[in-house]
């Protein structure tokens, strides 16, 4: 009785550790979704009850190297030896025909020769079909199978066997479709509530009532009063809008983290022990929505997002969701192991399960994900964001690749869970891809370097268009020749040449081609911009298509830049759009610094009344856009600090007119205006304003 119970025990302990690792055939898609595991689930019930006996032909434990008497009898069954046993062939075929009764033949045989010997991609066809072992079967078999024993006869499997074989599958079969089915909720809801929600846009409804809404809804930080200034130096709150989504990823990822689960017992995989079956299936749902998640997380990074061409939010918001959702997805990783962690401990498997591929590789992943998101919080980002970015770039690609190991060398591709990571690779590919074509299109360039003041650079690059911002390369500044800044274009024509028509050159003010057209001539009343040679010339404008960029010069880059004239540069562009806000009477920009170069194309481009209100540290950038300024009504604020919500309530004095204001600054200016256009919008006059916030994020 002891050895029988030594060599069941050998049996068991070889079939639970070989099961850890699957070299199954490939699938193709997900589980539910284009891939089935057990099917038909009675078939694979009748194999699984007997495939745990050895057989005539199994290898004995003597045999193989490195085993002890303490295992004999034990071994390992081979493909060819279930592929050709006679007695193991004709049980399994009285079984299939005895719990599979309204299975149509056709598929029954379709099972037999894919799965008798086993499911490898490439193994040995079955000696006889189904029907020719069952044939074989001359009276009903009178021994019944134990479970474990050597299978000597065609036997019976009990139906206590069966049934414990074929709860085990259905449960798990149907709790991973689950997995499946939650994973993909989480991803398309994801992307297409965003769309959804900016659909509303389209909807007619009264403009105070938009204006009251975004006030109270969707404008304000979602508590206190900063949101683009970060709280204590540390974070940043979302507004409220934000928060809504955010609220929405966590409840989402809670609730599909939670349901759904069903216990099958008596079970063959989890004997008598429900709550360590609802607890592996729960670390799989983990592990699932984590992995729909790197997708989402990667997708809303991306500088070529989709959603930013077909929503109404900003680039700054797809940032902020991504780092909720890298949140998300790394606790769910954190947890997925943590639990395995538990119960291979607890049932003495670590040690072993620890040494295959699949274990460290998952580990590496988690430790990546676990390093990366405290490694991201704005002080470090802030103060080191070089640095953060190249490691943040080689930690993700640890992370992805990590992930994809893990199901390689755990299911070898069988049921599709790397479907999830080849979606997140085809999401961060396409980014990366576009990002060349951009860089290709516009080709090798020369940056020119105008030092405006202390503070302040300009960069005109000639032969590039596009309105928006655009990312700048400079590869011979650094040794680190991938490092590129975002700017905003503060002009597409580069400052004019004027031309006598007796070849004298002097330099003109840039001309505002998106406002007024090209010109020809220079206002005679400006006789400073030239020099008159005589009453009969006449001067010649040269303009070029170009970009100029502001930059405010800090610690990094920037201040590299100021010792040069020109320098080569690679230019990424364009990126972003400006929403049509011709429906607006009313445009009001507020500026602030280098600000000042996303709020004049919408102040050139808008054809109703504007107003800017611009706040400089100095002069010297206000000088070098004199020309781009002239013929706008403003007001200037050099050196002092601008009272935002006076300037608001002073130019929204007419309740008729329907308002917009453009805002680009530092973070206090920024949050000063928003609480400004949420104070005006929820008040009790029925006021109609919009707020575009132009700060970029990163």
């Amino acid at each position: 009785m002891m050895f029988k119970l030594s060599v069941l025990l050998a049996c068991l302990n070889f079939w639970l550790v070989s099961s850890m690792t699957s070299t199954g055939r490939a699938g193709h898609g997900l589980v539910g979704y284009g891939i089935t595991m057990y099917n038909p689930p009675c078939a694979f019930a009748c194999r699984s009850a007997i495939s745990s006996s050895p057989l005539n032909c199994t290898e004995s434990s003597l045999d193989m190297p490195g085993h002890s008497m303490m295992a004999m009898g034990s071994g390992e069954t081979t493909p060819e030896c279930y592929a050709t046993d006679d007695v193991f062939l004709q049980t399994l075929a009285w079984c299939v025909s005895s719990y599979c009764k309204d299975i149509p033949t056709w598929k029954l045989e379709k099972y037999w020769k894919m799965n008798v010997a086993g499911i490898a991609a490439v193994q040995p066809d079955a000696k006889e079909s189904y029907q020719q072992a069952l044939a074989k079967v001359s009276s009903v078999p009178t021994e019944t199978l134990v479970s474990g024993d050597p299978l000597n006869k065609t036997s019976l499997v009990s139906n206590d066997d069966y049934m414990t074989n074929w709860n085990a599958m259905i449960a798990f079969e149907g709790v991973e479709g689950s997995h499946e089915k939650y994973g993909l909720v989480l991803l398309l809801s994801g992307i297409v509530i965003p769309i959804a929600f900016s659909l509303l846009r389209f909807v007619p409804w009264p403009a105070h009532l938009i204006s009251k809404f975004n006030a109270v809804f969707i404008y304000p930080p979602a508590f206190g009063s900063r949101h683009s200034e970060a709280t204590f130096g540390f974070a940043h709150v979302p507004t409220r809008g934000q928060a809504f989504f955010i609220t929405y990823l966590i409840v989402i990822n809670v609730v599909l983290s939670s349901v759904g689960y069903r216990s099958m017992q008596p079970n063959s995989w989890y004997p008598g022990d429900a709550s360590k079956e609802i607890l592996t299936y729960t670390t799989n749902r983990l592990g699932v929505l984590s992995f729909a998640n790197v997708p989402l997380l990667i997708l809303y990074a991306g500088r070529n997002n989709v959603l930013l061409y077909l929503t109404n939010w900003s680039h700054g918001t797809f940032l902020l969701l991504h780092r909720w959702v890298a949140f998300l997805c790394t606790l769910q990783a954190v947890l997925h192991s943590a639990i395995y962690l538990q119960i291979y401990v607890a049932s003495g498997e670590h040690s072993s399960e620890s040494q295959l591929g699949y274990w460290y590789w998952g580990a590496i992943a988690t430790l990546g994900m676990s390093i990366l998101l405290p490694t991201s919080v704005f002080p470090i980002r802030a103060k080191m964001y070089e640095m953060f970015l190249a490691w943040h770039i080689a930690l993700s690609v640890l992370i992805v690749a990590g992930c994809y190991l893990h199901i390689l060398y755990r299911f070898n591709h069988q049921w599709g869970y790397e479907v999830w990571i080849f979606v997140a690779m085809a999401v961060w590919g396409f980014d990366r891809v576009m990002r060349f074509a951009r860089i290709a299109r516009n080709g090798w360039k020369t940056a020119t370097i105008t030092v405006i003041d202390d503070d302040y650079v300009r960069v005109d690059i000639e032969g590039v268009c596009g309105n928006g911002h655009a990312y700048l390369y400079f590869p011979t500044l650094t040794w680190r020749v991938w490092e590129n800044h975002p700017f905003s274009v503060a002009s597409t024509v580069l400052p004019a040449t004027v031309q006598r028509n007796h070849s004298t050159k002097v330099s003109a003010p840039s001309i505002d081609v998106e406002k007024n057209g090209m010109h020809k001539s220079i206002d005679s009343a400006d006789p400073s911009s030239i020099e008159a040679s005589s009453e009969e010339s006449l001067p010649i404008i040269h303009t070029k298509v170009g970009m100029t960029f502001l930059l405010r010069t800090g610690n990094g880059l920037t201040s590299q830049i100021r010792s040069h004239t020109s320098l080569p540069v690679l230019v990424e562009a364009p990126y972003g759009s400006h929403p049509d806000l011709s429906e607006h009477s009313l445009m009001i920009g507020i500026a602030g610094g280098v600000g000042i170069t996303a709020v004049m194309p919408y102040i050139r481009a808008h054809p109703g009344r504007t107003k800017l209100f611009w706040g400089a540290r100095t002069s010297g950038i206000v000088e070098a856009t004199k020309s781009t300024l002239k013929g706008v009504d403003k007001e200037l604020f050099v050196g002092e600090r601008m009272n935002v919500i006076e300037v608001l309530e002073r130019e929204l004095s007419d309740p008729t007119e329907k308002a917009v204001v453009v805002v680009c600054g530092p973070p206090t200016l920024a949050d000063d205006v928003r609480m400004a256009v949420s104070k005006l919008g929820s008040g009790k006059e029925q006021v109609s304003i919009t707020l575009v916030d132009e700060a970029f994020s990163w």
